[in-house]
Parts: structure tokens; C-alpha cells; sequence
């Protein structure tokens, strides 16, 4: 990938100029020079570098002490130690302190590139990586303001079925609109006789939203009454009318009220901001929904079908869009339960798939970046797939491995029988109906036990798993698990009995355990 820049810190000029010259400029990649160890660390510092080929003997600085500084400072860069006095104690010590490779002087151009380009896959797939991560955090972003504006939609729509006073409705139909479109001034006017009534005000250095009666002359309010069509005035066209009023608002958007072809007021909020930006098309819907309701309230006429029809739709569409980020069975269980029970920690048996995605890393130099995301997405698609068919409960997907429990986080019967079912199916699927045909496969670990359930690990949002021994020891058993194989604990062996097929393997070391543990291959159901 042409531009990405390395840093090269060595105190020998020719090295330096060899390294610039016949590896780095050839092969497009943008150098940084530093003399010492610690010029290197400040260029470090100010420029975060995607790779440093790092000089173990220095002035100022060694290697080591660099390597030392970047860790204390959480400064997470590739680094490749280069140094003629290589022994196996240095390496050890240097492999370490985080150093991804090793090259020992004198080195050739080939020796040096294939270094350069391992650790750059690795860079170039931890961008990928983050640049979705940033994609899913906006999408979950764009969810949490689309949840706020259904609420506010939905709770006038409760306002408008307890038939309420005008007095009392038509300020909470005004906040509502100043609160999804994230406006600090509004007004709701009605027609009265030849007349043009405001009844419902927010001023932008008050909190609160009166019910006003006060005859108005507002000109954008005549305008959409009268045209029968949303306006949106943008900065630029309300900037001359600002310098004769500076109390207007610096953006201004405004829907008609109707009830079916009269037009019997408006709706309106605007911008205080300087530096606020013209409305966005979203905005305009939501207002022109908001201003459908007022109009509803005004003629005390509660159309409660076409309020039912248009909650449930923009239900499904939020719980659509949620389901692509959150376990289908976890939004059962917000959607059912207490939302301030649903997510306490509670201490429960649970039957734990974990599974690794095995083969992706020799692609890396083969295919684009894009093409390899999308070949390692079809295969969690399938997986999760999968997972929701049989029940279970989809903990967040991190890198090449996802973790599933069953019988939480509601109970389930029979959840470590489901648990070897999908297993078994993840198997089957991607072997005999061609899931992969690149050669990627699972390793999978199958366990029972207790572990503690929550919304762990994050101070806001959500992130529902499991944690415990009996989590780690499932974990352990996908990380010994071959391409393609299942393995599953003694624990579950004995509870499923002859209703599945297995082969014992024996005994094996597991970190994290200090017994050895028995462990079983996972060939079928009986």
C-alpha cells in the first residue's frame, strides 16, 4: 500500500541510506530518519509512524530503552529490531517487549522486504479493522438518534390518545420537535378566524415551553400555511433578515399542519448557533411527522389506527437495524422484561461455544483488503446464522473469534444439547455445502459450567456476555481445537451421555487450569 510511512532509526549513516534508497523508496513507502535512539522516540511521538526498523546499539538511546519508552507510553507501533550482535537471549528479551520481528546485520534487500511486508499485513489489517469498528460505532450512533426520535414520536402519540388539553399537548408536541432536530427555538401557531395565533413558544435562553395565546405576523409561518409545503430558510438566506433582527434564529424549518387538505397552522424551530448548519432532509420528515400529530390533537380527533400502523413501522425498522449489532434473544428479553432488571448481573449455568476462524492470515498477502473482509464477514454471517436458528445468544464478535452461550439470558431447556447441535451444523455447513471455499474453518471449543452474566466491560452501551473460569476454559479448548475439529470438555461429555459421539483424546495442560483436563473430539450426535 503506496504512502505508508516507516520509520528508520539508526545511527549509521549507510545503513540508513541503504535502507532508504534500495528497500523503502522502491518499494513506495514514505521514510522518517532518525541518528539516535532518542531523536527516533520523538519522531515517534509526533508523526505515530506505521512500522519502525529500530538500531539495537545507539547513542542516547538503545533499542532497548526505546522499546521501553514506547511501552510506558502505550505507543502501539510494529517494530523491527535490527542489530549485529543477535543471540538467542536478545531475541527473547525483545520479542517480549512487543517487537513483531528480528533481522540480524549484514541483511539482504529480500530479507529485509519480507520482514517489512509481514508486519505491514499485520498494520494494514488492524486499519481494516478499526476503520469498521468506526463504521459500526456511526451506525450504532445514527440507531441511538433514530431510537430517541421514535420515542418522542411515540410519547406524542400518547398525548394525542389521552385527548389532553391543548394548553397541555401543544408544548410537548413543540418540545418534541425542538428535541429531534436538536433545536434551541420553535413555535407552534394555529389560524384562528382571519387571524394567526401562536400557542405554544420556546425561547432559546429558556428551558421550559409555554402555552401562549399571542396574534402573530411570523412570515414563515404564513408561508407554509399558505403554500401548504414544508420551508427550510438556510444561514445564508436568513443573514440579511438578521442583521435587522439579530433575535432570529441563524437556521429556521417549518411544516405545515393539515388535516386532510386544510391547512389550519404551523409548526416551526430554529437554530440560535453561529455556526449552525442548514437542515438536513431527516429533519424535515420528522418535523412534518410531529406536525401530523399537532394536527390530529387540534381536531380532537385520535386516529388511533394510522398511529398504531406508523409506530409499528418505524418499530420494525429500529429493531431491524438493531438486530445487525445485538443478539436477537437479548432484545426478546429488553423488549419483555423490566429494562431495569433485564441486564443485572445474575450468576447461571450455561452451555459455551466459543469459535476461532482459522486460515484467513495466509490470504492476507493474496487477496485486496476488501476482498478478504468480505470472506471472513460471509463466514460469521453463516455463523450467526446459525447461532440465532438454534437459540443462542451471540456475544460481540471480536477479530477472527465470537463466543455463544445458551440458556441465557433466558432459560433454556436442553441448552447444552443445542449448544453441540450448532456446533455441529457450523461444521457440516461449512465442510459439505462449500461455506468456504478458501479454506477457512473454525476451530471450536465446547464447554458447560457457571459464569456470571451482565453488561460487562463497558461504563455506557451494551455489551452483554459471560464471565468466569468455565468461559476461559472454552476458550482455551477453540485455541487447541485444528481447522475444522470440535473439541468438548469431560463436564459436557458427561452430561449428554450416549446421545453423542466423541473420541477421547486424553489429557491435555490447559492454561488457566491447574489440573489436567479431560478432553473429548466432538463426532456427531448418536
Amino acid at each position: 500500500m503506496a504512502g505508508e510511512v516507516i520509520l528508520v532509526v539508526d545511527d549509521g549513516r549507510e545503513s540508513r541510506d541503504f535502507i532508504v534508497d534500495y528497500i523503502l523508496k522502491p518499494n513506495q513507502y514514505t521514510p522518517l530518519i532518525a541518528r539516535n535512539g532518542l531523536e527516533g522516540l520523538e519522531l515517534a511521538r509526533q508523526h505515530r509512524p506505521d512500522l519502525i526498523l529500530l538500531d539495537l546499539q545507539m547513542p542516547k538511546m538503545n533499542g532497548m530503552q526505546v522499546l521501553d519508552a514506547l511501552n510506558e507510553e502505550n505507543i502501539d507501533i510494529p517494530v523491527i529490531l535490527m542489530t549485529f550482535h543477535g543471540n538467542e537471549e536478545i531475541a527473547i528479551e525483545v520479542f517480549r517487549k512487543g517487537v513483531r520481528d528480528y533481522v540480524k546485520k549484514p541483511y539482504t534487500v529480500e530479507e529485509m522486504v519480507a520482514a517489512i511486508e509481514r508486519s505491514m499485513g499485520e498494520v494494514r489489517l488492524r486499519k481494516e479493522k478499526d476503520a469498521l469498528t468506526e463504521r459500526l460505532i456511526a451506525a450504532n450512533t445514527d440507531l441511538s438518534q433514530r431510537i430517541r426520535e421514535l420515542n418522542a414520536l411515540y410519547n406524542v402519540g400518547k398525548s394525542v390518545t389521552a385527548l389532553t388539553s391543548l394548553d397541555e399537548l401543544l408544548p410537548s408536541i413543540l418540545r418534541a420537535a425542538t428535541e429531534v432536530t436538536g433545536t434551541e427555538e420553535g413555535s407552534l401557531h394555529l389560524i384562528q378566524g382571519e387571524e394567526l395565533i401562536c400557542r405554544a413558544l420556546k425561547h432559546p435562553d429558556e428551558a421550559n415551553i409555554r402555552a401562549v395565546y399571542q396574534p402573530s405576523k411570523n412570515r414563515f409561518a404564513w408561508h407554509v400555511i399558505q403554500h401548504g409545503q414544508p420551508l427550510v430558510v438556510p444561514p445564508q438566506e436568513m443573514a440579511p433578515l438578521r442583521q435587522k433582527n439579530p433575535s432570529l434564529p441563524v437556521a429556521s424549518l417549518y411544516s405545515p399542519l393539515t388535516v386532510g387538505n386544510r391547512v389550519i397552522g404551523a409548526l416551526g424551530v430554529g437554530n440560535m448557533r453561529e455556526n449552525a448548519q442548514p437542515f438536513r432532509k431527516q429533519d424535515g420528515a420528522m418535523l412534518s411527522a410531529l406536525s401530523d400529530y399537532a394536527a390530529i390533537a387540534i381536531e380532537n380527533a385520535a386516529n388511533f389506527a394510522e398511529l398504531s400502523q406508523f409506530k409499528d413501522q418505524e418499530m420494525t425498522s429500529v429493531l431491524a437495524s438493531l438486530e445487525q449489532v445485538i443478539s436477537p434473544n437479548l432484545i426478546e428479553k429488553l423488549l419483555t422484561d423490566d429494562p431495569q432488571n433485564a441486564l443485572q448481573p445474575i450468576r447461571s449455568e450455561v452451555s459455551i461455544l466459543a469459535v476461532d476462524l482459522r486460515g484467513y492470515p495466509m490470504l492476507i498477502d493474496q487477496v485486496q483488503p476488501g476482498q478478504l473482509v468480505e470472506l471472513i464477514n460471509r463466514q460469521f454471517g453463516l455463523l450467526t446464522d446459525i447461532a440465532v436458528e438454534y437459540g443462542g445468544t451471540i456475544d460481540r464478535v471480536s477479530g477472527d473469534g465470537a463466543l455463544i452461550f445458551f440458556n441465557a439470558p433466558q432459560t433454556q431447556a436442553q441448552h447444552e444439547l443445542l449448544a453441540v447441535e450448532t456446533a455441529l451444523q457450523l461444521q457440516h455447513r461449512m465442510e459439505n455445502a462449500k461455506a468456504s471455499p478458501d479454506g477457512l474453518r473454525f476451530g471450536i471449543g465446547l464447554h458447560m459450567g457457571e459464569a456470571v452474566m451482565g453488561n460487562v466491560g463497558v461504563l455506557s452501551g451494551l455489551n452483554y456476555t459471560a464471565v468466569g473460569k468455565d468461559v476461559l476454559l472454552a476458550r482455551r479448548l477453540q485455541e487447541q481445537a485444528r481447522p475444522g475439529q470440535i473439541l468438548i470438555s469431560d463436564q459436557m461429555v458427561t452430561k449428554l451421555g450416549k446421545r453423542i459421539q466423541v473420541n477421547l483424546l486424553g489429557e491435555m495442560a490447559v492454561r488457566g487450569q491447574q489440573a489436567l483436563v479431560k478432553v473429548y473430539e466432538l463426532l456427531g450426535l448418536a
